[in-house]
């Protein structure tokens, strides 16, 4: 899932999937909040495979996961391939009406556009590419 997109939340909390991250998607995934200021899609598979491994974990640890799980959300794409988010999970994240899309490739994060826009300028510092793709031998 890859790629960088900039669309915009309606009036009824609708968001539009691009048919590029639609394809890796599906018709149901998961959205919830991050460690960023972001939301965060999961496929329906990778959402599968976290539930399986929370029911092995001890308590204390599930509780430790708890806020993600309990702020998730599971969409469904609409026919024009739009999904709800929840004014609890707009909120988290900052999110206004013009958002950012951008695929991480093993997820997909919404943020923000003003948000986002300030961390892309960070990110994409030449020194601080040179020293990511160094780091990560890429």
């Amino acid at each position: 899932m890859y790629g960088k997109f900039q669309h915009s939340i309606d009036a009824k909390g609708r968001l539009f999937i691009p048919a590029r991250l639609r394809e890796k998607l599906g018709n149901t995934f998961y959205v919830t909040i991050s460690f960023e200021e972001c939301l965060t899609i999961y496929t329906a598979e990778r959402w599968r495979k976290a539930e399986e491994k929370l029911e092995t974990m001890p308590q204390s640890a599930q509780m430790e996961l708890r806020q993600l799980f309990s702020n998730a959300s599971e969409v469904e794409l609409d026919g024009q391939g739009r999904v709800p988010l929840t004014k609890d999970l707009r909120d988290f994240a900052g999110l206004k009406k013009n958002v950012t899309i951008i695929g991480t490739g093993l997820y997909v994060q919404i943020w923000d556009s003003e948000i986002y826009k300030s961390i892309e300028d960070r990110e994409r510092d030449r020194d601080n590419l040179r020293n990511v793709i160094e780091k990560y031998e890429f």
